[in-house]
C-alpha cells in the first residue's frame, strides 16, 4: 500500500443505532444509525442504551474516523454545508444482531459509495462538536488547493483510425 494511501489521522467513534417497531408485513423492526459517539465508549457491541415507546437505542460498536490529506476539499465542504455529518455504515451480518458496524466516514462521496451495496445500511448522522473541531484543524494542516484543470478535447483524426487497421497485420 502507497503511503499516499494511508490515513494521516484516525479518529475512533461509536456508533448509536435505534431499532423500531415497524408497520410492514414484511419486517419485524426498522434499524437506523442516528448518532456517532466522539471516542470509543467502554461498552461491550449492542448494549442497550434506553428503551422507550417500542424504540430502542443500542450502542452498536466502534469505527475509525480515517482523515487522508488528499481528501481535505470534501471534509471542507462537509463542514460548509450547515448541517455536516458523519456517514455510518452497517452491514448484515449473521448472529445474534442482524447489523455489524462496517464503517464511519467524514467524506460524502465515500459514504455515497457505501450505498452501492444495496444490503448496507448508511446513514449520515450529525457530526459531534469534538470531531468538527478535529477535523477543521486537520483542514487547516493538511489542505492544499489544487487549480481546476480542465482538459481540451483533440479534434478526431479520421486517417489515424484507418492507419490502425493496418497495424495489426489485418488487411
Amino acid at each position: 500500500m502507497s503511503p499516499a494511501a494511508l490515513p494521516l489521522v484516525r479518529v475512533p467513534v461509536g456508533v448509536v443505532v435505534e431499532r423500531h417497531q415497524a408497520d410492514s408485513p414484511w419486517t419485524d423492526f426498522v434499524w437506523r444509525a442516528v448518532a456517532v459517539l466522539p471516542d470509543e465508549p467502554d461498552t461491550k457491541p449492542w448494549t442497550v442504551l434506553r428503551e422507550e415507546n417500542g424504540t430502542t437505542l443500542f450502542y452498536a460498536g466502534s469505527a475509525t474516523v480515517d482523515l487522508y490529506g488528499s481528501e481535505t476539499a470534501r471534509y471542507r465542504d462537509n463542514l460548509a454545508s450547515g448541517s455536516p455529518g458523519i456517514w455510518t455504515v452497517l452491514s448484515p451480518a449473521e448472529g445474534a444482531w442482524p447489523y455489524s458496524v462496517a464503517a464511519a466516514t467524514a467524506d460524502p462521496s465515500e459514504g455515497e459509495a457505501f450505498t452501492e451495496a444495496g444490503a448496507n445500511l448508511v446513514e449520515a448522522v450529525p457530526m459531534p462538536e469534538m470531531l468538527r473541531e478535529q477535523i477543521e484543524s486537520f483542514i487547516a494542516e493538511h489542505h492544499v488547493e489544487r487549480e481546476f484543470f480542465k482538459r481540451k478535447r483533440r479534434q478526431a483524426d479520421p486517417e489515424a483510425l484507418a492507419r490502425r487497421q493496418h497495424e495489426g497485420g489485418h488487411e
